[in-house]
C-alpha cells in the first residue's frame, strides 16, 4: 500500500530531512562514477554530414528520414510593439509531446525521489542529474531502434491515486516552436521497484532488503538533497527543474492570502496581454532565411551573436542507442534570468512580467524579471535593453539570495548555459508597494505563481526553473 497522508506535507518533510541511508553516501562521488561509466564523445561534424538526416533541395529545411524527432526550419517574426519589430531566425519544430516524469517512493517513513545520471551530447559536463524518465515520444517508441526507457511503464498510463502533478508545459519559446512536454510526479509503492524485478547487472544501489534498489545509473534522493544540488553549477538539468517545479510544496500564503494582487487579477492580466499582442509568426524556407548564412557546415547569424545551427556525431555509453548524429542549436553567449524578490505585507513575492515569445503556444507566459543574454545587447538596439537588467547585475553580495549557472536542454541546445539569480529588492521591508511595476510587469507572491505551475502554459521554463530554486528559500 501506498503511504498516505497531505502530499504537501509528506514533501516538506522530505525537503526538511537529514541524510538516509537509501541515498548515495556521497552523491558527488557517485556523479564521477556515472560519468566514467556512461560516458559521451560528442564531435561537432558539418551539417551535411549528418547520418539519416537531411535538407529539404528546395526550403533547405532539416528532418530525419523517418519523419520523426524534430526539424529545423526559419520563421519570420513580426512584432510592432515591439523594441525589435521584426526579425527572422531558425527555430526546432518538435511536434510530439515527450514525458517528463520523477517517481518517489518513501523509505523508513521519508519521501524519496528517483533521479537519473544522464549523459546528453549538449551538455558541458557529460552527466547530469536527470528526471525518472526524460523521452520524446519519439524515443520511447523506440524510432531510433534502441533500447526501451527505464521505468516509462510507470508514467503512461499511471493510476490516479499514485498522481502527485501532471501538466503540460512549455519550453524555450524563443527556440522550440509550440513545444510542449508532460511534466509529472507518479508515487510508487517500494515494493514495485524491489530487485526481483532487476536483472542482477541492472541493480546500482540498494539497502539489505533489496527494497530500495535502482537501475543502474538511478538513485534515490531526498528532495532536501536535490535542494542542495540546484544551487551547484551544471548539476541538475532543465528537464529535472521543471519537473521539481511542480511539486505541491507548502508555501506561506492560500488562495489571495497576503498578495499584492488577486488571482483573478493576475488572469485577466495575462488574458489580456496575449490578446493585445500583435506577434505574428509565419514559417520560412531555412535557406535563405534574412541575417542568416550557411558557412563551414553550420548556420549562423551575420552578426555573430545569438546562436547557430551546428551538427555533431555522438558516441555513447549507457544511452538507448550507442551512436547517432543529429543537429543542434549553439549559443553562442551566456544567458541570464533574474527574479527580483519583495517580501510584501509578510509574503515574498517575485517580480514577473508577460513575455510574449515567437514559440509560444498562447502567444506569451508569465517570464522571470529579467530574462536575456548580456551579449546580445550591442547588436540591438538601445530601447530594446530588458528593464531592471543593470539593477540585478549591480546588487549587492548581501541580497543575492541565489546564484548559480545552469544548462539548458541537452538534447537540442550545445553547451547551452543561463546565470540564475533571485535578487532582493533594495525596498524589501517597505511593505505593500507597486512603485516597481511597469507596463507589463507585476508582483506576484511565491504561493501564486506555485500554484499557476499547476496549470498549462502560464510560467515559461526560465520562470520554472528559478521558482524550483526557490522553496525553502523564501525566507532568505
Amino acid at each position: 500500500m501506498l503511504a498516505r497522508g497531505a502530499i504537501g506535507a509528506r514533501l516538506a518533510e522530505s525537503a526538511a530531512s537529514g541524510p538516509t541511508a537509501v541515498e548515495p553516501p556521497d552523491v558527488h562521488a557517485w556523479l564521477a562514477e556515472q560519468r566514467e561509466r556512461a560516458w559521451m564523445h560528442v564531435e561537432r561534424v558539418p551539417l551535411a554530414d549528418l547520418r539519416g538526416w537531411a535538407a529539404d533541395p528546395e526550403t533547405g529545411d532539416i528532418g530525419h528520414r523517418s519523419g520523426k524527432f524534430f526539424t529545423v526550419h526559419g520563421i519570420d517574426v513580426r512584432d510592432p510593439a515591439g523594441p525589435v519589430p521584426g526579425w527572422s531566425q531558425p527555430i526546432i519544430n518538435q511536434p510530439e509531446v515527450g514525458v517528463l516524469g520523477i517517481a518517489v517512493a518513501e523509505f523508513d517513513g521519508v519521501l524519496h525521489l528517483l533521479m537519473q545520471a544522464k549523459a546528453e551530447p549538449g551538455n558541458c559536463n557529460g552527466v547530469q542529474l536527470s528526471p525518472t524518465v526524460q523521452a520524446t515520444r519519439s524515443n520511447y517508441t523506440r524510432v531510433h531502434g534502441g533500447a526501451a526507457v527505464p521505468y516509462l511503464e510507470h508514467f503512461l498510463e499511471p493510476d490516479p491515486a499514485r498522481v502527485i502533478a501532471d501538466v503540460r508545459q512549455s519550453e524555450q519559446g524563443a527556440w522550440f516552436l509550440r513545444k510542449r512536454n508532460r511534466n509529472m510526479v507518479i508515487e510508487l509503492d517500494s515494493s514495485e521497484l524491489d530487485s526481483s524485478e532487476l536483472d542482477s547487472s541492472e541493480v546500482d544501489s540498494g539497502g539489505a532488503d533489496g527494497s530500495t534498489a535502482a537501475r543502474d545509473g538511478f538513485c534515490w534522493l531526498t528532495l532536501a538533497t536535490v535542494r542542495r544540488l540546484l544551487a551547484e553549477d551544471d548539476l541538475i538539468n532543465m528537464d529535472a527543474r521543471t519537473v521539481l517545479s511542480c511539486l505541491p510544496l507548502p508555501l506561506p500564503g492560500e488562495a489571495d492570502d497576503g498578495s499584492l494582487h488577486p488571482t483573478r487579477e493576475l488572469l485577466s492580466w495575462i488574458t489580456s496581454a496575449r490578446t493585445a499582442a500583435e506577434i505574428d509568426v509565419r514559417r520560412s524556407p531555412l535557406r535563405g532565411l534574412t541575417g542568416w548564412s550557411q558557412a563551414d557546415g553550420a548556420i549562423r547569424h551575420d552578426s555573430g551573436l545569438f546562436f547557430e545551427v551546428v551538427g555533431v556525431s555522438v558516441r555513447a555509453c549507457g544511452r538507448e542507442v550507442a551512436e547517432w548524429t543529429q543537429p543542434m542549436l549553439a549559443v553562442r553567449d551566456v544567458g541570464l534570468v533574474a527574479f527580483l524578490v519583495r517580501r510584501i505585507g509578510g509574503v515574498q513575492h517575485a517580480l514577473l512580467q508577460v513575455r510574449p515569445e515567437p514559440g509560444c503556444l498562447d502567444v506569451a507566459e508569465l517570464a522571470p524579471t529579467v530574462q536575456c543574454t548580456p551579449a546580445n545587447y550591442g547588436f540591438l538596439p538601445a530601447e530594446a535593453r530588458p528593464r531592471f537588467l543593470d539593477a540585478v547585475l549591480s546588487a549587492p553580495a548581501e541580497r543575492v539570495l541565489f546564484d548559480a549557472t545552469m544548462s539548458e536542454e541537452g538534447g537540442r541546445f550545445y553547451h547551452a548555459r543561463t546565470r540564475y539569480l533571485v535578487v532582493e529588492d533594495s525596498a524589501a521591508d517597505t511593505g505593500p508597494t507597486g512603485d516597481l511595476e511597469r507596463a507589463g510587469f507585476k508582483w506576484v507572491a511565491l504561493h501564486q505563481a506555485a500554484d499557476l505551475v499547476r496549470h498549462s502554459h502560464y510560467l515559461n521554463i526560465q520562470a520554472r526553473s528559478l521558482l524550483a530554486c526557490l522553496p525553502g528559500r523564501a525566507d532568505g
